[in-house]
This record gives structure tokens, C-alpha cells and sequence, in this order.
């Protein structure tokens, strides 16, 4: 099995009862697990349980305590509202009694309306960057081993950049391999990979580094939304930006571009950015 493959059996999620389901983590030395995959796993669990027709239109979540990847995560869903048009979930991770994360998902029946978008910003083909997992950074590969997501920096890599006063970060992204079908699927494949890179943007203007035990990282919140279809496994370009940080905490927004610049997915997160006194007491992170 294919490390691809490895991610779809951790998103299909053990139903086992009404409303409850059970997944698991990645069985590697990772001291957390890795907020990407709570999201795209609670996303699941709220999907199974919203009738067909509708797609997810949206998500807001917080990331509550560290997950344990060496137990099952439990996920109750709470189904708060289906009306004809939207479906509303809730969504609460468990370990150990507790709650490690909390999702909120609305589902919307396609509708016809009005059109517009941002325009997607100019970036070399995905073809023309070097793999993330090629590039070898100053600390052992944490990001980069068994990674289902083939990404790209535009850029160059987050441990070697200057300070840059745009706050831009460009990353390419898709599915490491073909994904079937399913769009729900799908939707989840990019949640899982839209934690990887964003939190990293609100370093970028003070060209400081979590690969350098320069900063302490940890994702707070995080909200989607799902503006028009896309696969997965056909190349995104991750469009990130930070437009504030401050009380060591920093915002990022993120625009998700299918190739031929169409605007698919909206990102939002704040994180933890918390400078690093003493690179001893350092915690590590899957946050970049």
C-alpha cells in the first residue's frame, strides 16, 4: 500500500454506532497528530451523515488539546439542522474522555447565482519546482517522510528564505497519486493538505523559521470555504498571505486555484507563533 493509499484508509473512518466513528492516526514517530488529519477525518464523519445532493460549502474548527496518535480518535456528530437547501453538522474529536477538536461543517444543495473571483497570481508550473520532499531541510525531515501530498514551493523552501514584506507564500499541491471519484473525498484530501503550509505565511514578512527553533507553532483555529468543484489529485496552487500578527499569535488567508485559475477553496487560519527563548525546551510541531 502506497503512502496515498494509506491516507484514504485513514479517512474512512469505522462507523460504530449511530452518529459515532472511530479513526486513527499515522503509525510513525510524529509526538502529535497532525491537525490536517483531525480536520479531514471530522469532516468524514459529518459527511456520512448528510444525504446526497449536497456538498460541503464550508468549515470552522478549533483545535482544542494535542491529539495522541497512539489511540483512536472517537468522533461524535451532532446532526443540528438539515433544511431542503443546507445541512449543518457538528462535530467533536474524543481521546481519553476529552475533546481534542471541534468542527462545524455546512452542506449546500448547488444552486445557480451570480459569478466573480480573485485572480490567481502568476507562478512557475508545479513541473518546473523541485518535490518538498527533495529538498533537504536543516532538521530531520518531520514534514517530508511518507508524505501523501506532492507540494512545491514557489518560493524555495521556509528555511531559506529572506524576510519579505508581501507576506506571500506560493506552494503547489496535489494528491501524491489518483484518488477515486468521490467528491466528498476530495474535499477532505485538500483540509487534510490546506494545515501543511498556511501558518508558515506569518513568518515569512520577519524571515524566521521553525527549522531554524526559532518559533514555536501550533494551528488555532481554521475555517474553508468550497466555492466551486476541483479534484484533488490534479495540481492546486496554494495562494497564502498573512495580514497580521501580534500577542505571538499570526492570521493567515489562503486562496486554493485549480490550474486554470479558477478560485476553488478559501482558507483562514490563526496560529500560535510564539518566539522560541530557549531552543532547548522547544516542542516540534507538523506546522510550517
Amino acid at each position: 500500500m502506497n503512502v496515498l493509499d494509506e491516507l484514504i484508509a485513514l479517512l474512512d473512518l469505522e462507523p460504530l454506532e449511530v452518529n459515532l466513528f472511530r479513526g486513527v492516526s499515522w503509525k510513525d514517530d510524529r509526538p502529535r497528530v497532525f491537525g490536517g488529519q483531525v480536520a479531514g477525518q471530522a469532516l468524514v464523519a459529518a459527511g456520512r451523515t448528510v444525504e446526497d445532493g449536497k456538498g460541503v460549502h464550508s468549515l470552522h474548527a478549533y483545535f482544542l488539546r494535542p491529539g495522541d496518535p497512539t489511540i483512536p480518535i472517537v468522533y461524535e456528530v451532532d446532526r443540528i439542522r438539515d433544511g431542503k437547501s443546507f445541512t449543518t453538522r457538528r462535530v467533536v474529536a474524543i481521546q481519553r474522555g476529552e475533546a481534542i477538536f471541534n468542527l462545524q461543517a455546512s452542506f449546500h444543495r448547488a444552486e445557480d447565482g451570480y459569478d466573480h473571483q480573485l485572480t490567481m497570481p502568476e507562478a512557475p508550473a508545479p513541473e518546473s519546482l523541485p518535490r518538498a520532499d527533495e529538498i533537504e531541510p536543516p532538521t530531520p525531515g518531520r514534514l517530508w517522510e511518507r508524505q501523501p501530498v506532492d507540494m512545491r514551493y514557489v518560493d524555495g523552501p521556509p528555511w531559506d528564505r529572506k524576510p519579505s514584506a508581501s507576506g506571500r507564500q506560493l506552494v503547489w499541491i496535489r494528491a501524491d497519486g489518483t484518488l477515486p471519484d468521490d467528491p466528498l473525498l476530495h474535499v477532505c484530501v485538500v483540509t487534510y493538505a490546506s494545515d501543511y503550509t498556511l501558518l508558515g505565511s506569518t513568518l515569512v514578512p520577519h524571515g524566521v523559521s521553525h527549522w531554524r527553533n526559532e518559533v514555536m507553532m501550533a494551528s488555532l483555529d481554521h475555517a474553508m470555504w468550497f466555492h466551486r468543484p476541483f479534484r484533488a489529485d490534479e495540481w492546486l496552487l496554494y495562494s497564502q498571505t498573512s495580514p497580521s500578527a501580534s500577542g505571538a499569535r499570526g492570521l493567515a488567508y489562503g486562496g486554493i486555484f485549480r490550474r486554470d485559475g479558477t478560485l476553488a477553496v478559501s482558507v483562514v487560519q490563526e496560529g500560535l507563533i510564539r518566539p522560541i527563548v530557549d531552543p532547548t525546551k522547544l516542542s516540534h510541531f507538523y506546522q510550517s
